[in-house]
């Protein structure tokens, strides 16, 4: 591996442009991620690909207990393992990358790297984040090598961010955060151009909850609901009612918002059915009306059900908290990012209705995610993430991991 146009900021040492043959190997492992996606805690053959590539750089990654996903630390003394605990006299910095891909269908046509799997696609771009974490500890680990890099890494390629409430959680109680002071992370943005971030200290993210309800009545025949629980309607009230009903207990600026994604009720025309279901999610922009949530939405489902005489169970899976990006964090990868790509290469982002499971991270230590912008320049064609025809430019490989080997050697912390 080789690093080109060498530049400097002063008094910092920068590793050039990513060499022509690096960024196409980086680009055949995604298209190979990309091809054989797997879910959450299923990540066995992209867990071995990036094992073996990281040990083929001479680096030693360890593999979660879970059997997915792996821990691989660069700069620290040959051979030493941090114990739970532990404290390094420079704090780790650590890179982020999650691994798993989701349950739909890859529609893209005409795309030799599509699904080989049915069902099954990487429509998040998390095999773009894993390719991008790959790539700059490659990169580091040359620069360890040559005796330019000041302060440990850790790449953390973490399973199951798509099932709640996230392999974070897995990966923290297996010592992924031991020792680090820092962590970052990227997440593919298809509304902002390739070689572009978008950045936001605070909130980035949003909490996500997940919801299932279950109504039951006697039932009975659709020429007398009033001799019943009419439970079809019961059901509708509460798809049309709770969500209005809770936007109504909280300050709006909270963005408290339940959203349906299944109802299921009935097998006859005229027959009015027992049980009825619907499960959705539930979406809160602040923190401290997330931790009320809970109570909010029982209560709400409670009096909409009985007011249509129906029994209710309530199933409240709580999810993950929201983003909430450290400045100074966020100020790294702004400079790290102007430093290798110009002033025009930062733009200022929302706050999204999304969940991400780093939230668990920043719980325990600083850090800040930023959005890796991977839209061509030009194209308006409308993809968003969690959609079979979800791609990206591959030239967003390079920026991501051009932003972290510059993170990495900016922090002064």
């Amino acid at each position: 591996m080789s690093l080109e146009s060498e530049t400097s900021l002063p008094g910092d040492v920068l590793p050039g442009a990513l060499s022509e043959s690096l960024h196409a190997e980086l680009v055949a492992f995604r298209r190979d991620l990309h091809m054989h996606p797997e879910l959450g805690n299923q990540e066995f053959r992209t867990t071995a690909a990036i094992k073996e590539r990281l040990e083929r750089a001479g680096l030693r990654p360890r593999v979660l207990a879970t059997g997915t996903g792996l821990i691989c630390d660069i700069g620290l003394p040959e051979g030493h393992q941090l114990a739970a605990g532990e404290r390094p006299a420079i704090p780790l910095i650590a890179l982020r990358a999650d691994i798993d891909a989701l349950p739909i269908p890859d529609t893209k046509a005409d795309c030799p790297y599509r699904s080989t799997v049915p069902d099954r696609a990487h429509a998040c771009g998390h095999d773009v984040h894993t390719s991008v974490v790959l790539g700059a500890g490659l990169v580091l680990a040359d620069l360890h090598a040559k005796g330019l890099l000041t302060r440990p890494v850790r790449l953390l390629f973490q399973p199951a961010e798509e099932v709640m409430p996230g392999g974070a959680l897995g990966a923290i109680g297996d010592g992924a955060l031991d020792g680090v002071g820092r962590i970052l992370a990227v997440h593919c943005d298809p509304k902002v151009d390739v070689g572009r971030v978008g950045l936001r200290h605070g909130p980035i993210t949003s909490a996500c909850d997940r919801l299932e309800i279950a109504l039951d009545g006697p039932g009975g025949h659709t020429a007398r609901p009033h001799l019943t629980t009419d439970l079809v309607t019961a059901a509708a009230r509460v798809a049309v009612d709770v969500p209005a009903l809770i936007a109504r207990r909280v300050d709006t600026r909270s963005g408290l918002a339940l959203t349906w994604g299944r109802i299921e009720s009935g097998h006859a025309p005229n027959v009015i059915p027992q049980h009825a279901e619907l499960s959705g999610t539930v979406r809160c922009l602040d923190l401290e009306a997330w931790r009320e949530a809970p109570d909010i939405v029982h209560a709400a489902i409670d009096e909409v059900a009985t007011l249509h005489r129906a029994k209710s169970e309530i199933t409240y899976v709580r999810g993950v908290p929201p983003v909430v990006n450290d400045r100074e964090s966020t100020e790294l990868l702004r400079r790290s990012m102007v430093a290798r790509r110009g002033l025009e290469s930062v733009e200022s982002t929302q706050q999204s209705l999304g969940g991400e499971d780093f939230s668990w991270y920043l719980e325990h230590v600083p850090g800040a995610l930023a959005r890796l912008g991977v839209r061509t320049p030009g194209d308006r064609t409308s993809r968003d993430l969690h959609q079979g025809d979800f791609d990206a430019d591959e030239r967003a490989i390079t920026v991501g991991v051009e932003l972290f080997t510059a993170a990495v050697l900016l922090d002064d912390q």
